[in-house]
C-alpha cells in the first residue's frame, strides 16, 4: 500500500477496473519535488566533452544564420554593425550608385603590372594613376557622404554613430564582394 509496488498482475486488474478515458490525463500528478529535480541544471557540467560539442554546434548554427542573412538581407541575423534601418538606407544607397572606390583594386592591379616597367614614363603614369584615384575616390565619398547624411537626418532624424565610416568602407569595396550583399540595383536609390 505505502511505497509497495505493484506486481504486474495487480497492474492488469487496475487497468481493468479504470480503463484509460479520452481526453483525460490518465496517470496521477506528478510530485512536485520530483518536477524540480527534473528541473535543475547543473552550474557547471559535468560531461565537458559533451558540453563542448553542444556549444559547438550552437556556434555553428549561429554563424550559418548569419552567413544566409548576409547573403539575404534579413535584418534579424545580420552582425551587429549591420544592424537597423539606417544602416540598410546606407547600404542601399551606397549599392545605388556608382563610386570611384570601387574601382581602386582594379586599377591598383593596372598600377602593379606598370610598375614592373622600369622606364621614365611608367612611373609617371603609375605615381599619376594612384595618386588621382585615391584623391579623387576620396573626395568622392565625402561628397556621397554630406549627401548621404542630409537624407538620413531628413528621414531617420539623426544619423548613426559610424555611418561615415560604414559608409566609405562599403564604397571602396567592389559591389560583387561587398557585405550584405547588395539587395537594390544601380540606380534604385532608397526614399
Amino acid at each position: 500500500m505505502f511505497g509497495r509496488k505493484k506486481t504486474t498482475n495487480e497492474e492488469l486488474a487496475d487497468k481493468a477496473l479504470h480503463p484509460e478515458r479520452e481526453g483525460a490525463k490518465n496517470r496521477p500528478t506528478p510530485k512536485r519535488r520530483d518536477q524540480e529535480a527534473a528541473r535543475k541544471q547543473p552550474l557547471v557540467v559535468t560531461d565537458r566533452k559533451k558540453a563542448r560539442g553542444v556549444d559547438k554546434a550552437k556556434r555553428q548554427e549561429a554563424f550559418a544564420r548569419q552567413r544566409q542573412a548576409m547573403v539575404t538581407g534579413d535584418d534579424r541575423y545580420l552582425p551587429v554593425r549591420d544592424k537597423g534601418p539606417e544602416k540598410r538606407y546606407i547600404r542601399d544607397y551606397v549599392d545605388a550608385r556608382w563610386s570611384l572606390g570601387e574601382f581602386m583594386l582594379p586599377v591598383m592591379l593596372v598600377v602593379l603590372a606598370l610598375s614592373f616597367i622600369r622606364q621614365s614614363w611608367a612611373m609617371t603614369i603609375v605615381f599619376v594613376l594612384v595618386y588621382g584615384l585615391i584623391i579623387f575616390a576620396v573626395l568622392d565619398c565625402v561628397i556621397m557622404w554630406r549627401r548621404l547624411k542630409k537624407l538620413i537626418i531628413a528621414k531617420f532624424g539623426s544619423s548613426p554613430a559610424g555611418g561615415g565610416m560604414y559608409a566609405a568602407l562599403r564604397v571602396f569595396q567592389m559591389r560583387r564582394t561587398r557585405m550584405p550583399r547588395p539587395q537594390v540595383a544601380r540606380g534604385a536609390y532608397p526614399s
